[in-house]
């Protein structure tokens, strides 16, 4: 169903079930990231051109599956009774700042703002593991790369200051954290657990107000964060992915979808 095609009350049904299912800091940023669009002019953009899909029915116990995206964000949802995974989901903006009722807007800013701050605590050494490459690169597992895995390069959180895992694990948590706090809980304990075997990577610019490209990578997350050449600004074009190779499309939880 097309966002824009649907009357306020179904608008307003739909909003409620996002909100059900995502944090209320997920529900403000994937929503930043869809009025995005808005800024742009012509072609298939605009909040309008976004897209609802329920695979399954919904229900309490049986697995169930809802879509909703378009342009630079799209979220998927399996749930299954008590369980809910939201990966993949693709976590990207255009613009990445832009002015709403006069103020202004990041969606992803704070995650930008936490990469920038984990690298700039890294000793040499540390900086030496972590970097991976000096070009910005797009990302490897986005749309299309569904059941493909990525070798852990980086520096690895045990090789980290407990001040960087700390670090490490709030940058992973503005993911972990997009669904509500239940659901959201059950995720960070897993990504908590896992820290020592979680690897930062980045690759390109390290100067804030470039274009970035950084990755998490551990036995249940990878995310890939990378500002887009476009324009002459890379940094006002975000391409982002949420993925867990064991669980995507609720595979885990024995969703089936």
């Amino acid at each position: 169903l097309k966002w824009g095609d649907l009357n306020s009350t179904a608008q307003a049904a739909w909003l409620k079930v996002m909100q059900a299912t995502l944090s209320a800091e997920g529900y403000t940023r994937v929503r930043g990231a869809w009025l995005a669009d808005d800024q742009l002019q012509g072609g298939d953009y605009g909040s309008g051109n976004y897209y609802i899909a329920i695979m399954g029915t919904p229900s309490t116990t049986d697995a169930w599956q809802w879509q909703w995206g378009g342009h630079h964000i799209t979220v998927n949802a399996t749930i299954k009774g008590n369980d809910i995974s939201l990966t993949p989901s693709f976590i990207g903006v255009q613009p990445a700042t832009y002015s709403a009722d006069g103020t202004e807007t990041r969606p992803l800013g704070d995650i930008e703002d936490e990469a920038f701050a984990l690298l700039g605590s890294l000793d040499d050494s540390q900086k030496s593991t972590a970097i991976i490459g000096d070009t910005l690169i797009d990302l490897v597992l986005g749309p299309g790369q569904d059941g493909r895995t990525i070798e852990n390069e980086g520096l690895p959180g045990s090789k980290m200051t407990d001040a960087q895992k700390t670090s490490l694990l709030g940058l992973v948590a503005e993911y972990g954290n997009l669904a509500n706090a239940e659901d959201g809980a059950a995720r960070m304990a897993t990504l908590k657990a896992d820290l020592d075997s979680t690897y930062f990577a980045w690759s390109g610019p390290t100067t804030q107000g470039q274009g970035i490209y950084f990755r998490v990578t551990g036995p249940h997350v990878v995310i890939e964060y990378s500002g887009q050449q476009m324009g002459g600004n890379a940094s006002d074009h975000v391409h982002g992915i949420y993925r867990d190779p064991t669980n995507d499309y609720g595979a885990a939880i024995g969703a089936g979808l």
